[in-house]
């Protein structure tokens, strides 16, 4: 089941390459069919196998040789190997429907942040729809935790950005809210809390090594999804290890 989950995963991750690109740019998901951006070589089926073709193809197109972007595999191996680890961490429950729909919608954030400093808000709507509809079934308890969460989330973010003077983008401020629907107060709280780390020593680690310029903005979407699932998958060990540490 673990092969299988991470085969999906494969598959699924080189979809989510696309919708990540193409819908900040407006164009459809459907058409055209993959191409090469340079000679416009529409690939075929052997082709488009998830980080097999890339492999086998040396990274570069077949018909022109131009070296194709590494983060194609990346992001579908990505995927794969969390798509994988997801049932080890929430088990083979009704819960791995939420987690693997959460890496789904990071994925794509992960894809069109990097690429274009953006979180569509038609792929959170989209999400939204899955998620109220999940949570239906899935509720959290008590269930009233995604509706104070999905407020908090909004609420926090936006408070930021007034104060920030744009600091925080809309669509962060969206994407918390979403995120408090799902996973709740406590969660939602250590995951902003988390992001918000992952950022600074990233930005400062950038700023040291010269690989970011002060001021620049980077993309806060990709911290969101690593804060996220490192609270969604261990918050409650975090939150019992702080407390052993500063309590007793």
């Amino acid at each position: 089941m673990t092969i299988i989950i991470f085969m999906y995963g494969l598959l699924l991750g080189s979809f989510y390459n696309v919708v990540g690109l193409r819908v900040p740019q407006g164009q459809s998901i459907v058409s055209p069919r993959s191409a090469c951006p340079t000679c416009g070589h529409q690939l075929r089926a052997l082709e488009l196998i998830p980080v097999l073709s890339y492999l086998l193809q040396g990274g570069k197109c077949r018909v022109c040789k131009t070296g194709i972007s590494p983060v194609y595999p990346i992001i579908e191996f990505l995927t794969g190997v969390l798509f994988a680890t997801a049932p080890l961490v929430v088990g083979w429950s009704s819960e791995l429907i939420i987690a693997l729909t959460l890496i789904s919608l990071f994925i794509i954030i992960l894809v069109s942040d990097t690429a274009y400093m953006i979180i569509p808000d038609k792929v959170l709507l989209v999400f939204v729809g899955i998620f109220l509809l999940e949570r239906l079934f899935i509720p959290l308890s008590p269930w009233w935790d995604s509706l104070l969460g999905a407020g908090i989330g909004f609420g926090l973010l936006l408070i930021i950005a007034i104060v920030s003077k744009g600091g925080m983008g809309g669509g962060d401020i969206k994407l918390f809210a979403l995120i408090g629907f799902v996973v709740g107060v406590k969660t939602l709280l250590l995951s902003f809390f988390l992001s918000t780390l992952f950022g600074a020593v990233f930005g400062l680690l950038g700023m040291a090594l010269k690989l970011v310029k002060k001021g620049k903005p980077i993309p806060f979407g990709p911290f969101i999804a690593i804060g996220t699932l490192v609270a969604y998958y261990f918050g409650d060990t975090i939150i019992q290890t702080y407390l052993n540490l500063f309590f007793t």
